[in-house]
């Protein structure tokens, strides 16, 4: 194969800190005009009782380690996930993080996108 390339390697895995810690991390694997991937690691974080994400593109989560609770404005129960479970949140979905786990890490593969052919 000749010409350059941009491809890279790398292991989802790397540099997460060990259980507990005190802030939630999050580490952009990828980010364009149309699609940003995001690892985020919790360690028992959660949303403020007065905050909603109110996000610009869709949504699609799944739940790699751990537990947590997501909370929709307009809908009464939480969504509980566990271990292997994905979750779609349409653009403008106003939701929050209600719990995490706390006797383990909760690792979350976050795909952000927009609209296909907008």
């Amino acid at each position: 194969m000749t010409g350059n390339t941009s491809a890279t390697i790398s292991n989802f895995w790397n540099n997460i800190p060990d259980f507990p810690c005190e802030k939630e991390i999050t580490d952009c694997l990828l980010n364009n005009k149309s699609c940003k991937i995001e690892r985020i690691v919790s360690y028992g974080q959660f949303s403020p009782a007065d905050f909603w994400f109110d996000q610009s593109m869709n949504e699609w989560i799944i739940l790699l380690e751990g537990y947590s609770e997501i909370e929709f404005n307009d809908i009464n129960e939480p969504f509980i996930l566990n271990k292997g479970d994905f979750l779609f949140i349409p653009a403008h979905q106003k939701h929050r993080i209600i719990k995490t786990s706390i006797e383990k890490r909760t690792v979350w593969l976050t795909v952000f996108f927009s609209d296909y052919g907008q």
